[in-house]
Parts: C-alpha cells; structure tokens; sequence
C-alpha cells in the first residue's frame, strides 16, 4: 500500500510504484475528471498538480509523487485561482466537446500561481502545451485572460 495526499486527504493505494498516477487516480481512487489522451504526455488532458507544479499524470509513476499533495480538476475550485479560471470558463463558454477541460483548467491555474498577470502572447505559449481537438484556443485564451484580471 502507498499512501497519498490527494485533494487534502489522505488515501491508501494497493498498485506498483510504476503505475502511471492518471490510472491511481481514475481506477484505485475514482477521480475521473483527469481523462487519458494521448498517453505520452503530449497532449495535457491528464493534467494535475502535484507538488503544487502541473505534471502529465499519464506519464508520471506513482513512485515519483512521494509525500507531494497531488490536486486534480475536483477540488480546484477550493483553490481561489481555480475558482477564478473556473468562473471565466464559465463566462467565456470555454468548453465544446469537454474532454480536454480538465487539463486546460490545471495548466491555466499553475500558469495563473507563476504568472498572475500575463500577456497575451504568455498565455498563449504556456497553454501550447494542451491540445483541444474542437479549436477552442481563442476562448482559452480569453478565459485565461480574464482570470488573470478578476486576481489581485
């Protein structure tokens, strides 16, 4: 059993310290908001915090968190800057398709607590990272945008 801080809890997971964290938390721990995309770490739909630093889950052992707090996409919203990224999403009606939401929204929060007030072109270039197959990169931008200034 490896014990883990997952979302302010402690839990206790029965898998190999090689699983990948993504199937711990969608499979052991039930946490599926993280989705598999790309399983390489390419594309971002599995994004999470750990550490308080956004990691791929699909390529990231279960061995490399250790005692680091690992955050995904259910309990951003405890945290103010993954409310306000939430709230702009909301505003700017980010989401088509959905499925890459999840990793968008972790990428923006970590990019937001180094960055609180970006520009444009710094938005951009930290969000290149996360694919959306539906184009919705003009309204991330947006949002992110957005959040940056709803931030003290």
């Amino acid at each position: 059993m490896i014990s883990l801080q997952v979302n302010g809890h402690t839990v206790q997971v029965d898998a190999a310290p090689d699983t990948p964290l993504l199937w711990v938390l969608r499979e052991n721990l039930k946490l599926t908001g993280s989705k598999f995309g790309c399983g390489i770490a390419a594309c971002g739909a599995c994004t999470v915090h750990v550490g308080g630093n956004a990691v791929r889950s699909c390529s990231y052992p279960l061995s490399a968190v250790g005692s680091q707090p690992v955050t995904t996409i259910e309990a951003i919203a405890a945290d103010p800057v993954g409310k306000a990224v939430q709230v702009a999403w909301i505003k700017h009606d980010v989401p088509q398709c959905g499925y890459c939401q999840s990793g968008q929204v972790m990428t923006a929060v970590d990019f937001l607590k180094k960055k609180r007030h970006p520009n444009e072109a710094e938005v951009v270039a930290a969000m290149g990272g996360n694919l959306c197959r539906c184009g919705s990169y003009q309204r991330i931008k947006e949002a992110v945008l957005d959040a940056s200034n709803s931030l003290v």
